[in-house]
């Protein structure tokens, strides 16, 4: 670790606010055509549980769906010091393992989802239009848990990530593409993230 990094992580370590619970990151399918951008999630995972993060969730945004089989392959082998869980378009069943990676299962299709299968139920008979709340809708998302902090890395657009889960959460971009995201880089979203006041909607 290099003096900067080691000065950030005692400003981070010796402050009083609170850190992120789950922390996720936003890349791309480009980004990880990358040399070394597999390298790079697996410390992006030391890091983020070395510094008190409790799950990790990685969104990878796909514009090629054929290129889904071979990311999957490759995330479900990357080297993590938790259980790592991948879900891909198409799958329904939830995810609780510590790291939860995200292939191409959009916010979008993911809470269409969602309203389908609400939907039906209603028209079987098996619930009340008048019962659905937030609740229920979570109750059949992939991806329940809400991360606190959401770190894009190389632009400013989110894309389609997350879209229930994140609204309360703090959102940080970098400049920094994910091939050159380093530990400091990382270190000054979670100090970024201690600066902020969260105010979950009010």
């Amino acid at each position: 670790m290099g003096l900067y990094d080691y000065y950030l992580a005692l400003r981070f370590r010796f402050d009083s606010a609170d850190t992120p619970d789950h922390v996720a990151v936003v890349i791309t399918e480009r980004d990880l055509l990358e040399q070394g951008a597999y390298d790079t999630l697996a410390e992006f995972l030391d890091w983020a549980f070395e510094h008190g993060t409790e799950r990790v969730t990685v969104s990878v945004s796909v514009l090629d769906e054929a290129v889904i089989p071979t990311l999957s392959r490759e995330l479900r082998d990357i080297e993590s010091p938790h259980p790592v869980a991948v879900r891909e378009p198409g799958d329904t069943e939830r995810v609780d393992e510590p790291v939860q990676v995200n292939i191409g299962l959009g916010g979008k299709r993911e809470f269409a989802n969602v309203v389908r299968s609400l939907a039906e139920e209603v028209d079987d008979g098996e619930l009340d239009p008048d019962d659905i709340d937030a609740e229920e809708v979570e109750e059949r998302l992939v991806f329940p848990d809400e991360p606190d902090l959401v770190v894009k890395t190389g632009a400013e657009r989110l894309s389609d990530f997350m879209i229930w889960q994140s609204v309360y959460a703090e959102l940080y971009f970098t400049d920094v593409n994910w091939r050159d995201f380093r530990k400091r880089d990382y270190l000054r979203a979670l100090r970024d993230y201690q600066d902020r006041q969260r105010r979950f909607g009010r």
